[in-house]
């Protein structure tokens, strides 16, 4: 064996010497070190590694610029240009190993085509198309005038550099370029408005009102174009594709889709889709593709367009973006892209410097076409100078689908290098810079506030009407807000004007939806048990509540916007919000929704009214107090635990609110330290205090013919307070404190160091603890907190 010659492998035009395993040289080292090669001559090693490196590449970029607002599709471009011929790309390990150019398109090409193909499947499925049929007058203007002004600047441009001699290939390039530079991409502004936290906005509900109705009318104009140019070449070929196309789009909507909605229909409700059909769904999306690819056109419409035909939302739509989701855009989104623009080569957009100066013209006069004419309309119709910028340019963002357009064009030898070259550069700096500038121009939390007015319980007028935002996200949470709502004592002369908001998380679908429902009936998700029990409540309250019911369906990050805008909206006073955990019949934690904990502390840092958050534990008994709308409940028995600051007078005013009905039994317990018996009251607040709890003294030394009642207990440390909380704590059915949140006293020092949600305060927080054992309600109260202006 040692005198036989190593075995060769053929690499491309090469001859790889491979080394046996064993052989050695007298120094102990392989007599050759060909393994890379021979390891990388292998397709499949060779993706893997190439995955790997994108990969890594990309989030390396990422972790380095994200601190200046960069987006992630933007540094998946700059590692493409790192991995591309103009920077690794020269070196030739990288070129020829890493990388080889062999027959044309490589696999990492094809792998990361299929994984856009059912990215823009998914973008299908959570692209609602109700919201363009629904869409205001205002957002259809916008979606039609952000096609065509480009459309026709840029075709003024080309008729200006065109040429006699020009030939038809350039002439094509440049009218191709032309079309995709003037689109409008709902997924592309989907996916920026939700990078940028702006998704259910003002201004982005707008824009994607406004780009889904381009998107449509992008389709429209796309076959209508495709359909003339193929029966101008070829009349019969023409008429068989245009037939199939047509057919298509019928099968899929009148067929497939009927379909889909059996399987939602046949699936029992809160079960998950059975994984067959997810399966098949799967197999549809990609034998659409080839249809449509068959047929002549781009095997991305067959999926896109499927992905239109299936139900977005739960349970069919979140579904598949659940499974599909994290992997397609995670991996095969990050090698299309990177890829993608690994094709790009600087050096070539010299070489013919009249596609270069077009490219370069055009590109820019369609973004700026687009910029003015959609800040146009904006700003004539009444938008705020910054808000109108930043939407036109939100508008004229670009992305992934305009690169696979332009990446399609030079597989198909229909765009030179050099101009591809350029555009894609220019999605690059439109993607790095767009989103900066929205940043800057609009944040709509820097002064959505600002100079608002006080909205508290006690800066109302004692027979005011009181405006609650009551926010529910399970039906659990409805019997206990409807029994807290029907203690606040709604009376003909104070009436109670009640806004219940079913707050839902988006799954499957790009667009947030806020419906109002309507008192008939009519509208959609009106059969949900809250919206009834709300309605029962106002039925049995007739001539002193009225109740508005609505449904808010957006992203987790963004459901404390869709609260808070709602509350300003409606000039709430007093934020009703269900603590995050759902406790069991034996007491304890059955469920925590960390979703809904955070969606708490952001209306709580943010909120433009009182905010109260309603602890419900007493699942375990339910029998004892169920929900009585046709009369006001048994005696019921508050308790109000009082330390003092502006948390504690604002519960405090809404338990003598409560105490109005005689069936309420209220008593108010002061925490006090020793050195509070002396009377000497120094501070602002502690004179506050005095004078709110002055009424309930006097009303207490009436004696039995007053329902409300004044204690005083000692407290000079956390533990004692602690005690003197064991102690009453099951003597009432519903005790309300203050927050008090960052606030240091003598009675409660050293429970901070305990607390386990800051958003309750400490004396809220060991209320909430489980280690009570007890089935008492607890409602923790925060007054207004984001008034001043500029605060945040």
């Amino acid at each position: 064996m040692g005198d036989a010659p190593p075995p060769y492998l053929p690499y491309g035009n090469k001859t790889l010497e491979v080394c046996v395993p064993g052989e050695v040289d007298s120094k102990g080292i392989w007599e050759n070190l060909s393994y890379p090669s021979v390891f990388l001559s292998y397709p499949l090693p060779r993706l893997e590694l190439q995955i790997l490196l994108t990969f890594l590449c990309s989030h390396i970029i990422y972790l380095i610029v994200k601190p200046l607002g960069i987006t992630f599709f933007a540094t998946q471009m700059f590692a493409g240009l790192l991995l591309g011929h103009t920077v690794l790309g020269k070196l030739d390990t990288i070129n020829e190993l890493l990388f080889p150019q062999v027959s044309g398109i490589e696999i990492i090409d094809t792998t990361g085509l299929f994984g856009f193909v059912i990215f823009l499947f998914l973008m299908g499925v959570k692209m609602d198309l109700r919201v363009a049929f629904r869409s205001t007058k205002r957002a259809a203007v916008i979606g039609f005038i952000s096609i065509l002004a480009p459309i026709t600047v840029g075709l003024m441009i080309f008729a200006a550099f065109k040429k006699p001699e020009q030939s038809k290939e350039v002439n094509l390039e440049r009218l191709l370029g032309t079309t995709i530079e003037s689109l409008t991409s709902f997924s592309v502004i989907a996916c920026l408005l939700s990078e940028l936290n702006i998704l259910n906005s003002e201004l982005g509900r707008l824009a994607l009102s406004a780009s889904a109705i381009a998107d449509v009318g992008t389709l429209i104009l796309v076959f209508v174009f495709s359909s003339m140019a193929k029966w101008a070449n070829a009349p019969s070929v023409a008429a068989v594709n245009t037939a199939a196309s047509i057919a298509f789009v019928v099968i899929l909507f009148f067929v497939f889709r009927p379909i889909m909605f059996w399987v939602i229909n046949t699936t029992p409700e809160g079960k998950p889709i059975k994984e067959v059909y997810i399966v098949l769904i799967v197999m549809v999306a990609i034998g659409c593709s080839i249809f449509s690819h068959f047929f002549g056109d781009s095997p991305l419409i067959g999926a896109f367009v499927f992905g239109l035909a299936v139900p977005d939302g739960p349970p069919l739509g979140s579904a598949l973006v659940d499974k599909l989701e994290c992997f397609v855009n995670g991996v095969f989104l990050a090698v299309f892209t990177t890829t993608s623009t690994m094709r790009v080569d600087v050096k070539s957009m010299m070489e013919n410097q009249s596609r270069f100066l077009f490219s370069i013209i055009f590109v820019c006069v369609t973004f700026l076409a687009k910029v003015i004419s959609c800040f146009i309309v904006t700003f004539w119709s009444l938008m705020p100078l910054k808000d109108s910028l930043a939407f036109a340019l939100i508008m004229s963002s670009k992305g992934i689908v305009e690169l696979s357009y332009f990446c399609s064009f030079i597989d198909n030898k229909i765009m030179s290098k050099a101009t591809f070259s350029v555009l894609v550069l220019g999605i690059l700096v439109n993607s790095t810079m767009v989103p900066l500038l929205v940043k800057l121009l609009y944040n709509p939390d820097s002064r959505r506030y600002a100079g608002y007015e006080k909205r508290t319980l006690m800066h109302l007028k004692p027979d005011s009407e009181l405006r609650v935002l009551a926010c529910t996200h399970r039906s659990e949470n409805v019997s206990t807000i409807i029994e807290l709502l029907d203690l606040t004592c709604p009376a003909k002369e104070s009436p109670q004007l009640v806004f219940a908001l079913h707050i839902v998380e988006l799954k499957g679908r790009d667009s947030p939806v806020f419906i109002a429902h309507q008192k008939n009936g009519n509208s959609a998700l009106s059969s949900l048990e809250n919206i009834f029990a709300y309605n029962q409540y106002e039925q049995n309250n007739w001539d002193s509540v009225t109740v508005h019911a609505f449904t808010a369906i957006s992203p987790p990050k963004l459901m404390h916007e869709d609260i808070c805008i709602m509350a300003l909206n409606k000039q709430t006073s007093f934020v009703i919000l269900p603590f995050h955990r759902k406790f069991s019949i034996d007491g304890s934690i059955e469920d925590e929704n960390s979703v809904m904990r955070n969606v708490n502390c952001s209306v709580l840092d943010r909120a433009p009214c009182s905010v109260g958050i309603l602890i419900d534990s007493r699942v375990a008994d339910r029998g004892r107090k169920t929900l009585k709308t046709s009369s006001r409940m048994p005696t019921c028995s508050i308790g109000m635990l009082f330390i003092g600051g502006k948390d504690d007078r604002e519960a405090l005013t809404l338990a003598k609110r409560m105490a109005r009905d005689p069936q309420v039994n209220l008593t108010v317990i002061r925490l006090i330290a020793d050195h509070h018996h002396s009377g000497n009251i120094m501070d602002w607040d502690g004179i506050l205090d005095s004078e709110i709890l002055k009424d309930v003294k006097q009303k207490n030394e009436v004696g039995n013919s007053c329902n409300i009642m004044y204690a005083e207990k000692v407290s000079n440390d956390g533990p004692q307070a602690a005690g003197v909380i064991r102690s009453i704590v099951n003597n009432y059915d519903l005790i309300i404190v203050g927050r008090r949140y960052g606030v240091e006293s003598v009675q409660t020092m050293g429970l901070a160091e305990w607390c386990e949600f800051p958003e309750l305060g400490v004396v809220g927080d060991l209320l909430a603890s489980t280690d009570l054992n007890s089935s008492v309600s607890v409602l923790v109260v925060q007054q207004q907190y984001y008034v001043e202006l500029g605060r945040h």
